[in-house]
């Protein structure tokens, strides 16, 4: 759970994403100045794993509402994935295994992730493993993290969108392009 977390882990798990997501551009590594270890939204709960050098690799979850369409749908909204470097090709399937009996403890429909293009045959290689089905052609509205002057208050995205039947069958999930998180990204 996130309230457990100790100031400490917060500093840890800062400096993994720093590590983790500054190689992809410093811009992504920025939310994680100081002791900030979520980006967006802050998660609920955290699965992390740990091996002898620290921080090996972390998925977030965040139960929220979300509108597909005009269909307003409960998910557990999985985010905030890293893997570290040294460590890559060998994380998200492993954090997918330990996610989906909480996911399914929590009863909820289906987990939601969104991915940039780039990961695409990343995000379905784990498809062998799971009942997950990835989506093109679809946009995903969010607000921003923080309210800006200098900026509108929300992003609209076009994003790979995986989708994890837990409590409901795929079929269940509903068939618009557009998906309005109305709030932050994970």
């Amino acid at each position: 759970w996130e309230s457990e977390l100790q100031l400490d882990e917060h500093v840890e798990l800062a400096s993994f994403f720093r590590n983790t997501y500054g190689p992809t551009g410093a811009f992504n590594a920025k939310p994680f100045e100081g002791s900030r270890s979520w980006a967006g939204a802050r998660p609920e709960l955290r699965a992390i794993a740990h091996d002898s050098n620290g921080v090996a690799a972390h998925m977030g979850l965040l139960r929220r509402f979300i509108k597909v369409g005009e269909v307003d749908l409960l998910v557990a909204e999985l985010g905030l994935y890293g893997v570290r470097p040294d460590l890559e090709g060998l994380g998200i399937s492993h954090s997918l295994r330990v996610m989906y009996p909480v996911l399914q403890q929590l009863r909820v429909p289906f987990g939601f992730g969104a991915v940039r293009h780039a990961l695409q045959r990343h995000v379905e290689r784990f498809g062998r493993h799971f009942p997950a089905t990835v989506l093109s052609g679809m946009r995903v509205r969010s607000t921003l993290p923080d309210a800006r002057l200098d900026l509108p208050p929300t992003r609209m995205e076009d994003v790979l969108v995986v989708v994890l039947p837990v409590g409901s069958a795929m079929s269940d999930w509903p068939t618009a392009t557009l998906i309005d998180r109305n709030g932050p990204e994970l």
